[in-house]
């Protein structure tokens, strides 16, 4: 379809930070292995993931999303799947490894860079993402991205309520916005329910919060990407 036919009224396109500019969700699948690792005397590695989602869910209203939170999940299953028997050097190196997640190197998507840089030529940035919000301004300030956004935005949740106050602060209307990340539940459900307009760009690895509970849906404000740098193309039309 040209772009008279699609998205034709956009001017700003939001990105997605994790998992659609760098890499994250690889760390904590990382970081959940060594947890089945440490407790494997105590519980197969399937039970000791099921507890720790468990717990994630639990507790995601007073940690909210990220590292941080994910980490104090991980110590309190732990405790949890061992009956308070973990000795303190596990929970030492459980410790580490959330400090590793957030000093870890921001590692860029193929594309990303060049992609950016393109559109960011026709169009108003903004970055769109979430979690916990001293780490997610470390991954901004470090990706070398920063300079090409309008507006940086850290949400404790992305739904629709969040995308309407970021289309007013921005001075635009739903069509005008385009959305541009890795999760149908996240980046674009919410965004096309008010209005405007989603490319999803897979990542291989899918955080257990960003599942869709009705796989399948589609929409015709939605494209679906292969890569990022697909995304140039799709505006320009054929």
């Amino acid at each position: 379809m040209t772009r008279e036919l699609w998205a034709a009224g956009v001017t700003v396109i939001g990105f997605d930070g994790d998992d659609t500019l760098w890499h994250s969700e690889d760390a904590f699948a990382r970081a959940q292995e060594r947890l089945a690792d440490l407790l494997s005397a105590h519980a197969s590695d399937g039970e000791v993931l099921a507890r720790l989602h468990e717990i994630e869910r639990r507790n995601l209203e007073l940690f909210g999303y990220g590292v941080k939170g994910f980490t104090l999940s991980m110590i309190e299953t732990a405790i949890e799947v061992s009956g308070g028997a973990v000795p303190i050097a596990d929970i030492e190196r459980l410790l580490r490894t959330g400090q590793e997640m957030l000093a870890r190197p921001v590692e860029l998507l193929p594309g990303v860079a060049e992609t950016l840089r393109l559109v960011a030529d026709g169009y108003r940035l903004v970055l769109v993402t979430k979690g916990d919000l001293l780490n997610q301004e470390s991954k901004i300030a470090r990706s070398g991205l920063a300079g090409l956004f309008a507006s940086i935005n850290i949400l404790s949740e992305k739904n629709p309520d969040a995308y309407l106050r970021i289309f007013r602060q921005l001075a635009i209307v739903p069509e005008q916005f385009l959305m541009v990340g890795n999760s149908e539940v996240s980046d674009a459900r919410p965004v096309v329910k008010v209005g405007g307009w989603a490319a999803l760009v897979p990542y291989t690895l899918t955080s257990l919060h960003e599942r869709a509970h009705s796989p399948g849906w589609s929409s015709p404000r939605l494209k679906n990407l292969t890569r990022i740098d697909d995304l140039p193309p799709l505006l320009e039309g054929p």
